[in-house]
């Protein structure tokens, strides 16, 4: 096996496994965890990620691989574990917003500082191998700060309770019982959301090999500078949504905007291969484009879906179920492109997949927005309560 595939591509397998087993134990961890309990949790599993990444840097290739595994594992909590500290508030729209942008400019903040940790230029000037571990210990000391700060919040008051449903663990009597209450649009929304989040995994990962083959071969700035204004446009039109005081109309207007997400993507491909837009531009696009079908389900669009539905319990659960089929689902498009089609580059493969994505997501949000306009129609919710 390990000769027909890069040993990059090994590696981010290895991990991304790691982060999708670490996703289907998350549904039980993160929906039943005390709220108490969040932030020695999340010290704890980033301290045992980083760790790892210390294995990986003395284990010689491609046995080293396994640490990388280790190192996806306890990381794939750490985001439900952070948004449970946000969710059920009036701001949680805010709160989410700037969560979420943190992570997209980091995407290529993170490449920008690792690429100058090895630069033998530089004041460091360490090997490949190293860089992930020498990368966290610059920020290591900021995650302990800000984490701290996390905990020291007040919970939800009464007034967002009022608004957005008390929120409290739910046990696995209560994850049946909502799965079961709206299963055929909960598992279109989980298949469409497997498609956008492997194109997301493999933009991000291949992003630097996607750039060399259009012709760019010192991408790790470039990523920088078309991440950071999708980061701050995603923001602004995420946290916009926290003035929809009623939850049904902010729940559509988040599927709507995934909607528009992911007709940006095909259609800014479209404009790409015909020439009417540059590489730095189609990148862009497509990147917001993304973010707008991606961010909701990572944590708003599951804190509106239980608000609309009057249902008592945390959005943590759903985020990990729509999480770990998207991390299975982004596991089988890298061993589809390393065994199904090793003869096309990464350019190439990226745009098709742009336009399959595009496609294919579009439809299956068209089958969810009709779903749930009926299920959280106020006269249906009455019907059932």
């Amino acid at each position: 096996i390990l000769p027909a595939i890069t040993v990059k591509s090994l590696f981010i397998i290895a991990q991304v496994f790691g982060y999708c087993m670490s996703k289907f134990i998350g549904i039980k961890v993160v929906s039943e965890l005390p709220p108490s309990k969040r932030a020695m949790y999340i010290l704890g599993l980033i301290g045992l990620a980083h760790l790892s990444l210390l294995g990986f840097a003395i284990t010689p290739e491609p046995y080293s691989a396994i640490f990388l595994f280790m190192n996806g594992l306890p990381l794939g909590m750490i985001w439900g574990l952070t948004f449970g500290f946000l969710e059920g508030r009036r701001l949680t729209e805010v709160l989410g917003a700037a969560l979420s942008a943190s992570y997209i400019i980091a995407s290529g903040f993170v490449k920008t500082v690792g690429r100058w940790v090895m630069d033998s230029a530089g004041p460091i000037g360490v090997s490949e191998e190293w860089m992930p571990f020498v990368t966290g210990l610059f920020f290591f000391p900021f995650l302990v700060m800000f984490v701290l700060l996390l905990s020291k919040m007040p919970p939800p008051s009464e007034e967002d309770e009022q608004e957005r449903t008390r929120r409290v663990p739910m046990m696995l009597e209560d994850r049946k019982r909502f799965f079961k209450s709206y299963l055929p649009g909960l598992v279109v929304l989980i298949l469409l959301y497997m498609f956008v989040t492997a194109y997301r995994d493999f933009r991000d990962n291949f992003a630097v090999e996607i750039w060399k083959d259009i012709g760019d071969k010192d991408a790790s700035s470039v990523l920088t500078t078309t991440e950071l204004p999708v980061g701050f446009a995603v923001m602004f039109v995420m946290a916009a949504l926290v003035f929809v005081r009623n939850n049904r109309y902010a729940l559509l207007a988040f599927y709507w905007l995934m909607f528009i997400g992911v007709a940006m993507i095909g259609v800014a491909t479209m404009l790409y291969d015909l020439g009417y837009i540059g590489p730095f531009i189609w990148f862009m696009l497509i990147g917001l484009g993304l973010y707008l079908a991606y961010v909701p389900v990572g944590c708003m669009l599951f804190d509106r879906m239980i608000a609309a539905l009057g249902f008592v319990g945390t959005a943590g659960f759903m985020i990990y179920v729509a999480d770990a089929f998207g991390y299975l689902g982004s596991v089988g498009m890298l061993l589809f492109k390393d065994f199904g089609s090793p003869e096309l580059s990464w350019l190439t493969f990226f745009t098709q997949l742009s336009y399959v994505v595009s496609v294919v997501s579009t439809l299956g949000l068209g089958i969810v927005i009709l779903y749930f306009a009926r299920k959280t129609d106020p006269k249906a919710l009455e019907e059932r309560s």
